[in-house]
Parts: structure tokens; sequence; C-alpha cells
């Protein structure tokens, strides 16, 4: 873990006093390190942003941090994060998240969204997946190129017709070539939202999967719909995945199992279980609320199809975010879906304020990280919005899981119903999923953990009083209780209070 070259650096560094020297000492907190097992007092000491030492002995440091009465841990890594902007970043840093990833949808053109990130500046580290659905868009719509295609585009295209039909033999060819050039430029796997193309030719899907296994790199898939939802669809979401990973030996991720299970959790978790027992890689993550959102254009809103997600299938089930209206026809959902295909819209699936202890349920399933799927910010109509304010208006609205996933898991699944032990919590948020990016990524075998030569990717917090705040109608309200996130050593909170200007975010990129 890079022990010799942090001690190295430890010893150059001295004072006239004989006394070690650090950036900086967080000194006296409650260290949990998930993968050492590590829960006790200690002193952390951080040089040139990786941590130095973790000790029982007094520590001398430029900066230090008093952490008496709080925990110390890795920092959050989330997987599954489609707001990449600085602004829904901020947020997602006052939920304890140093790493954030979008490894679901992708990024459409890597060197291009590593570049503009990296120009721009992040507060928290930043990743991208290949694209599967842009790159399918792409290649079926015979664009010449995919310059000046964005994130924001894809969703706006999402349930259109022409990119979700059967492809030519030329066109899979082409998709395919498509996708190993971006695991050449630095992609960290596939993402493959094959649930909003339910109809694609399942060779098509293995022919992906065994492209992620020769590159030894995951896929992240939005899976199709489950038979007991969609009685019609081509194949079973649940089965088709756990086949495929035992068919072509890849590491096969399956995103918001919750959400896309709903009822049938239990028998998903059951295939995934089993799979796994036999050999096959197999992933799985799922977020705490009970709600889900995405395009209003997407197949999932259309007025016929509102019961594939186990909610009532009544058009009261969907809220359209840009003006917080619930949906009350089936005419104006129509209406909705043709106007702004590409506007985000909740789609309620159960009354979580009456079922907390299912969401603590869901957290606690075997083996599955936390993994928001935030998204972008919205807008409301009408209303202006400077992306680098702060803090946010009222005016604009996400999911709440983008600002509260990981402070609600531990409010929830380890204070309130003690679903989860503190270092269980802290593992599903750190370092497991830094264990499910290291194929890709080897620099994440320093990440969700701390030890001595790992990144100083920190959080401190008061595990009694850690919550989220943000809700569904107030949405963009900061999480608090995390007094300090430290990121490569650099605060970009302290006291609690975000610091503005901090940008220490840097590139998490695939190596082949």
């Amino acid at each position: 873990m890079g022990i010799e070259n942090a001690m190295t650096q430890f010893k150059k560094t001295f004072t006239h006093r004989g006394e070690a020297t650090f950036d900086l000492v967080i000194r006296g907190g409650r260290v949990v390190d998930p993968e050492t097992a590590l829960d006790a007092v200690r002193n952390v000491g951080i040089i040139d942003g990786s941590i130095a030492e973790v000790t029982t002995r007094h520590l001398v440091g430029h900066r230090e941090i008093d952490a008496s009465n709080l925990v110390v841990a890795p920092g959050f890594i989330d997987l599954h994060s489609h707001g990449q902007a600085v602004a829904e970043l901020r947020l997602q840093a006052l939920d304890g998240v140093t790493t954030a990833l979008e490894l679901e949808a992708g990024a459409p053109a890597m060197s291009l969204a590593y570049r503009q990130s990296a120009d721009e500046g992040r507060p928290i580290n930043f990743g991208f997946s290949a694209s599967w659905a842009a790159l399918r868009m792409h290649v079926l719509s015979g664009r010449p190129s995919l310059v000046g295609w964005t994130m924001s585009d894809t969703g706006t295209e999402i349930g259109a017709d022409y990119w979700r039909a059967p492809a030519t033999k030329e066109q899979t060819s082409t998709l395919l070539s498509l996708l190993e050039k971006e695991l050449g430029d630095g992609a960290l796997g596939i993402g493959i939202l094959l649930g909003y193309a339910p109809a694609t030719d399942p060779a098509e899907y293995v022919q992906v999967a065994r492209i992620a296994a020769g590159a030894g790199v995951p896929t992240f898939t939005h899976a199709r719909p489950l038979v007991e939802q969609d009685p019609s669809v081509v194949v079973d979401g649940a089965e088709e995945l756990t086949r495929v990973a035992g068919e072509t030996g890849a590491h096969m991720h399956y995103c918001h199992m919750n959400s896309t299970s709903t009822h049938h959790l239990a028998r998903v978790q059951a295939m995934v279980t089993k799979v796994r027992s036999e050999g096959s890689r197999v992933t799985s993550e799922v977020y705490p609320y009970g709600a889900g959102m995405s395009a209003i254009g997407a197949d999932y809103f259309h007025p016929d199809r509102l019961h594939v997600l186990g909610a009532t299938g009544t058009p009261s089930d969907v809220i359209y975010a840009r003006t917080g209206e619930t949906v009350s026809s089936v005419e104006r959902l129509l209406e909705l879906r043709e106007r702004d295909p590409g506007g985000w819209a909740f789609i309620k699936l159960f009354d979580e304020q009456k079922s907390p202890e299912r969401l603590a349920q869901v957290t606690a399933l075997p083996e599955a990280v936390i993994a928001s799927d935030g998204v972008p910010l919205v807008v409301e109509a009408g209303y202006g919005f400077d992306p680098m304010q702060w803090p946010l208006p009222s005016h604009v609205r996400m999911h709440p899981r983008g600002a509260g996933t990981y402070s609600r898991t531990l409010r929830i699944s380890v204070r309130e119903t003690e679903t989860l032990t503190l270092s269980q919590a802290l593992a599903k948020c750190s370092l497991y999923p830094a264990r499910i990016v290291e194929s890709a990524a080897p620099s994440m075998k320093k990440k969700g953990r701390l030890q001595a030569g790992c990144d100083a990717d920190i959080v401190v917090f008061d595990p009694e009083t850690v919550t989220d705040n943000a809700t569904y109608e107030q949405s963009v309200l900061p999480s608090t209780g995390f007094s300090h996130v430290l990121v490569h050593g650099s605060p970009i909170v302290s006291n609690g209070e975000l610091i503005e200007s901090a940008m220490p975010g840097r590139p998490v990129r695939g190596v082949r």
C-alpha cells in the first residue's frame, strides 16, 4: 500500500526540535478502517496529500484538527453519480463523498469528459465509464461525430425510438469498436442502460460484456425489467445479468438493485448470491429512498408502463421536478413527455415514511454498496441559476439522494435501527466501492482505506448527529454532521462549512 514511500516522506520532514512535522494532523478521533478492522482512538498524520502515519503516539502538524469524540473514516465513494457539475459535487462533499463516479450512464466521449472536468475544477475526485447508450445513439442515428454531445443530450434522447431499435451487424461492430476505444482512453468500465432499451438483442449485451471481460473492467448495468414486472420482456433482467456474468467471466455490477427489483428484491438477491457462490463476479448497489427519478421521456414514464417499477400505475405517482407538480392525468403526463422529454421526474415506489425499516433492510443486503444515483440540478421554470452560487437557491431541485444518501444510511441503518454496525456501513460507503473499480483503476487501491500510504481522502463526523436534511420538497438542503472532509489532504469542508474555493478533486482514470 505504499508504506515504504510514505515513511520515506515522513523521515524527510523534521523540525529543529527533532520532532516529525506533518502537513496536517487529525488528533484523537475514533479511527475506523474497514479493511484492517481498526476501530480505536488514533492520531493521523498527513504529508503531501497522503496518509503517512496512523498511530497512538503524539504527532506534530503545521495544521491540526481536534477529532475528539468524532469518527475519522475513509471518504465515501459514490459509483453512481449523474450530477457531475460543481454544485452537485459540493452537496456530495457535505454528505461525506470524496469520489463521485458516473458509471451507470457513463460519458459520451471519454477524453472530452475528463478534460472538461479537469479544466473547470472539481471539489472531489471524478471519473467515468464508457457510455453504451450514448454511443448506440451515435451509431444508430448516423451522426458523423460525438463532438458537442453531452450527458444531458443522452437524457433528452433516452425515450427516443431510433436508438432502441435493432442494430445491424455492421452497426454492432462499430459500437463495439467505439467502446474499446473509450476503454483505451481511460474509461472505468462500460455503463449499460439496458433497462431503457429493453428490446435490445440479448446477444449484443453478451458481446459488450465480453469486451469488458477482455479489458478486465466491470460493466455497470441498469438491468431490463423482471418478468414479474413485464411478462413480455425479452429476457428477465436479473436472470440475464447473472447468466452473462457466468457465460463471459465479466465483472457485472447491478445498478440500484433496490429500485429496479422493487417488490421482487428477495428473488433477485437470491440469484446474485447463488452465482457469487459459483464463482461469478457480480456486485450490486442500493440507495435508501422510496422514490426513483429519471427523464420523464423514458419508457418507464409512459402511462402504460408506470406499473413496471412497482408504482400504483397512475399518473399521480409522477412528480415533474421542473415545477414540482404532481401529474394530474394521463393527458398531462403525455404532454410533459412530448414537451420536455429530458426533464427529470420522480416516480413514487413506496411510502418510505411508513417503512423506515425497509430502507434499512435495503442497505443491509449482503455485499451491496451504497450509491446515490444522484441526478443533475433542475432549475425551476422562469428562474436563472449561476452554477457556482452557494448556498444553492430554493428554485433548483434534484432527488434528495444526491444530497443525503450517505448521512441517511448512517442515520437510519446505524443510529436509529442498528441494522448495520458503524464499521459495516462505512465499508459499504468506502472500501467495497473502491474494490469494485480497482481492476480498472489500480489507483483506487489507495482509496476507501485509512492506512499509511493511502490517499488522504478522509471524513470526520459526529455519529450521534450526522443526518440528511434534503427532502422531496426541499431537495438541496445539505447534510449536517460532517465536521471535516479532506480530498488528497486538502479541506473542502471545515468545521461543517463548505470551502467554496477548494477544488482539489482529481481524475480517476482506467489503465489498460
